[in-house]
């Protein structure tokens, strides 16, 4: 079957797709966007999530078939739907700058070997855009669909806190 969806932005087509495949499948091997990890396949450690329609979800749990006419943002994407979302630039493709979120991470050095880190990622940018002041339970709370396995949280609660923080600065 023949898949059409938007994803970060851009209408895409993935042709030959199977009735059981799934949506991360289609976006790792068929679109080319590797940055949703596959680890669990089973839902429960959040490497692969991705915002189907705004809403965070496990895309190895989504049938790529469920994602037709559907609009998809991925890790590779957040930065430029950051900045679509605050009206601060237009859309620039692979020039644009990493979203609030990212660098923070960065910052924060909640980066460890990566793995999960896409997931955590695009789940803290849909947490602060639900809710810009979250306290440290809304954190808890929202990433709590996503494993890591390097660090202790520590460094990954204050990276959503120091993006929460210019967020709200720039606001």
């Amino acid at each position: 079957m023949r898949v059409n969806l938007t994803v970060n932005g851009r209408p895409q087509q993935a042709d030959d797709v199977w009735e059981g495949e799934s949506l991360l499948y289609v976006l790792r091997e068929r679109l080319g966007l590797p940055g949703s990890k596959n680890a669990c396949e089973q839902g429960e450690c959040g490497s692969c999530t991705v915002r189907l329609d705004g809403v965070p979800v496990c895309s190895c749990l989504v049938a790529a078939g469920q994602a037709e006419g559907r609009e998809v943002v991925t890790v590779e994407g957040l930065a430029e739907y950051a900045a679509q979302r605050s009206g601060t630039s237009e859309r620039t493709g692979e020039d644009t700058e990493l979203s609030p979120v990212q660098q923070a991470f960065i910052d924060a050095g909640a980066v460890q070997c990566g793995f999960c880190t896409p997931g955590l990622l695009v789940a803290s940018d849909e947490l602060l855009e639900r809710n810009p002041n979250p306290t440290d339970a809304d954190i808890r709370e929202a990433l709590s669909g996503n494993l890591c396995r390097c660090t202790g949280y520590e460094k990954i609660m204050d990276a959503v806190r120091l993006a929460a923080a210019r967020q709200s600065e720039g606001a």
